[in-house]
């Protein structure tokens, strides 16, 4: 299991799924199928339309809002681009920066996570930074020099001080909705290099600290031995995580594992 200093973190990304009030029935439904007596983390990240919904539907419970990104700029001639404060305003604690989806279709480098990064750290936003690398990366034994690159470009010129709240998520693109996932050993072997190189970043109790979640087609059938391994902090979970009983299940991983 995780080290018990670091409390896990279930994260669901609803990508660019589900209406409002779909999206305030899921987010009912995991409010109250949710354990009154859950000690970790539980966080929602719906599309910005469906911020509002999502946060009622929530209300006097313990999960937490995410959006699915935010600008770098605080405001201004930006279409179609949302802001940290105007996140802070829909609820949201939390943005997920860097998501593979960003990084390979819409073209984002680590310089506009970067960007991200800092923003969200001066709002009082805490980042899910997202890193990982592609099939053909990993067939071509890139992975680690990808994800030092990637974690190097993300953290540029912020202070171990500004980095004390960020979760990095852990996602090989090549096993997001490809059905294929990363074996617990592959995912704990990528996990042990990134605090690792955290480490290097910013000292050794940092790297202790800091939660790295796996995303990459996590399941009901799949969470109880992602989560056994001592690095896995928590899951970022995509498709399985619009579907009530088997989130549900996702979520309660540690009941199943303490009985």
């Amino acid at each position: 299991m995780a080290s018990h200093k670091r409390i896990p973190m279930i994260a669901g990304n609803w990508k660019m799924h589900l209406t409002s009030k779909e999206a305030a029935d899921l987010a009912a439904a995991m409010k109250k199928g949710l354990d009154p007596d859950l000690k970790h983390e539980v966080l929602l990240a719906p599309s910005f339309t469906n911020l509002h919904a999502v946060k009622a539907a929530i209300a006097g419970s313990r999960i937490l809002l995410a959006s699915q990104d935010v600008a770098w700029e605080e405001k201004g001639a930006f279409t179609g681009a949302v802001s940290p404060a105007q996140i802070i305003d829909a609820g949201c604690t939390h943005a997920l920066i860097g998501h593979s989806e960003r990084r390979k279709i819409f073209l984002e480098t680590d310089e506009v996570v970067n960007k991200k990064m800092k923003a969200a750290i001066k709002a009082g936003i805490v980042p899910v930074l997202c890193i990982g690398e592609t099939l053909e990366e990993r067939e071509s034994q890139k992975t680690y020099r990808v994800l030092e690159t990637q974690l190097t470009g993300a953290f540029a010129g912020i202070t171990p001080a500004e980095a004390n709240r960020v979760v990095i998520a852990y996602e090989p693109v090549w096993a997001i909705g490809t059905g294929k996932t990363a074996t617990p050993d592959q995912a704990q072997d990528a996990h042990v290099f990134v605090r690792k190189q955290m480490e290097r970043i910013y000292g050794k109790d940092y790297a202790e600290a800091v939660r790295i979640l796996y995303g990459g087609s996590v399941k009901a059938d799949n969470i109880d031995e992602l989560m056994a391994q001592g690095d896995i902090d928590g899951a970022l979970v995509g498709g399985e995580s619009l579907k009530a009983d088997k989130f549900l299940r996702v979520i309660h991983f540690q009941a199943v594992l303490s009985r």
